[in-house]
């Protein structure tokens, strides 16, 4: 069900033909009616542009975004600015906001199959496990990815590529953004929560600490969805290769690759006793480098293929350390002459050759492009009114970018810290083997190295990869998992305080 009223502010989006443009400040908004949790929910959807400023107060960018408001019954008590806001992200870096937007939290979601896979019509359907019923969402397109763009000067100049294409430079202007957003929408008075998939995990960690220390703006939640964390990737290759092996485990039970005594089993049953040989094992065994003794070698060598399908040679042949692409090309490699995903090992793929190192392709991502983007295409347009030449951006150029000076893990500490009130959720999907569940635990760990604060941190692992929410069952759950987190963290008129 649903009732359109279309409202344009500012100037009108059709520019001329002759140069396709984007207005830098517009807004079109629509009403709905939809059947969430199995009640009727009426909602106000936003589809629009907002400016980025340069210190002059020039729009040097304008950040696309949707917003999701829930509409209050006439006869209703509850003051609707005083509803949690949660400010979504998506990675990439250079992704647009789409994936969770309508695969995930928003009141549309994908036709696809209970699984995830791609089925035609293409299009989009009613979200029934959509936290609109408990949270206001908006979805925001960071420059150059959905229809944000770079805004050129008097003289035709584009702004510095710095500005916008780097961890530290990303943060500092969508915090802005956000505080513009918070005050144009008069929503200070709400429980905030920022989330980020994959490297949003990255940048809501870091915007946590710059919205609190430069906009005086405290957040009750952070929330990771299949996080990547880069502080990570340089802790040493023994830590980040060994981190891997549970999640190889999971995918080798997915496809019945493990011993019968292994498969037999649920994967809640295995996955604890992996990780313990992870830890207190297999990272001490490969920081041995080649001074490990051969006998040491070879028990840790016949555990790994144990646990992970993968052939003892073939993990000897590797000194214990099997790279992401390696297994990808392996585990299958033999018994199927298939290949697996990166961002979801549960698909699988063909390739020219079963010789080689690594897969021909993302299959998965290959997957995702074919239902997501005629699906975004179509609703923004079709649904929500959003008509314009400019090409929807899944993926954006933003690169190079710029990893230097990455103190986001540290920063959500600081901001933990400084807030007795924020709390931190993260979501895995344990066939995810780009930023997998147990490098995500990992970073939780090493959060607050004191302990003291691990009450407010939370994981919550599904048998799906790393979009966990396109599989239908995990869908209902994940989102579920976010109303808790959201109820957990409601202060309830508490006081901030140790």
């Amino acid at each position: 069900m649903k009732k359109i009223l279309l409202i344009i502010l500012v100037i009108p989006l059709l520019a001329n033909s002759q140069n396709i443009k984007l207005p830098t400040d517009t807004v079109i908004t629509t009403h709905h009616e939809s059947i969430i949790k199995g009640k009727p929910i009426k909602y106000v959807a936003e589809a629009g542009t907002q400016p980025v400023w340069d210190e002059d107060g020039k729009p040097i960018a304008s950040l696309f975004y949707t917003y999701y408001r829930k509409k209050n019954k006439k006869d209703s008590k509850e003051n609707p600015n005083h509803r949690p806001i949660i400010i979504s992200f998506n990675g990439g870096p250079g992704s647009g906001s789409l994936w969770m937007h309508v695969g995930y939290t928003g009141p549309k979601v994908l036709k696809i199959d209970k699984e995830g896979f791609p089925t035609q019509p293409y299009g989009v359907k009613d979200n029934p496990y959509s936290i609109l019923d408990t949270a206001d969402i908006v979805f925001v397109c960071p420059v150059n990815t959905g229809y944000s763009r770079m805004i050129a000067d008097e003289n035709g100049k584009l702004p510095k590529r710095k500005k916008f294409f780097g961890i530290n430079a990303d943060i500092k202007y969508l915090a802005e953004w956000i505080n513009t957003f918070i005050s144009r929408k008069n929503r200070w008075e709400s429980p905030k929560y920022i989330i980020g998939e994959s490297y949003g995990g990255t940048r809501v960690m870091g915007l946590s600490y710059e919205l609190q220390s430069r906009h005086w703006m405290y957040l009750n939640g952070v929330i990771m969805v299949s996080p990547a964390d880069y502080k990570l990737f340089e802790d040493g290759d023994s830590v980040n290769s060994s981190l891997h092996l549970p999640y190889y485990a999971a995918t080798a039970w997915y496809h019945k690759m493990l011993n019968e005594d292994l498969q037999n089993k649920d994967l809640d049953e295995i996955l604890p006793e992996i990780e313990d040989f992870t830890i207190n094992k297999l990272i001490p065994a490969i920081s041995k480098g080649g001074f490990i003794s051969d006998k040491e070698k070879n028990q840790i060598a016949e555990k790994y293929s144990y646990y992970s399908g993968l052939n003892k040679k073939f993990v000897l042949n590797n000194n214990l350390n099997v790279s992401n692409n390696y297994f990808w090309k392996e585990l299958l490699r033999d018994k199927h002459g298939l290949t697996i995903g990166r961002l979801d090992s549960r698909y699988r793929g063909l390739d020219k050759k079963n010789a080689g190192s690594s897969p021909d392709s993302n299959i998965e991502l290959n997957s995702w492009n074919h239902s997501f983007t005629p699906a975004i295409n179509y609703y923004l347009r079709n649904e929500l009114g959003f008509i314009t030449d400019i090409k929807y951006n899944v993926f954006g150029p933003v690169h190079p970018w710029d990893n230097e000076n990455d103190n986001t893990r540290e920063n959500l500490r600081k901001a933990m810290a400084q807030n007795p009130f924020l709390k931190v959720f993260i979501q895995s999907g344990y066939y995810d083997g780009a930023t997998n569940y147990f490098q995500a635990k990992y970073t939780m760990w090493q959060i607050d190295p004191s302990g003291k604060m691990k009450e407010r941190l939370y994981f919550e692992g599904y048998r799906s990869g790393h979009m966990m929410y396109l599989r239908e069952e995990d869908l209902q759950k994940s989102n579920d998992d976010l109303r808790q987190f959201i109820k957990n963290s409601s202060t309830n008129g508490k006081p901030a305080k140790y």
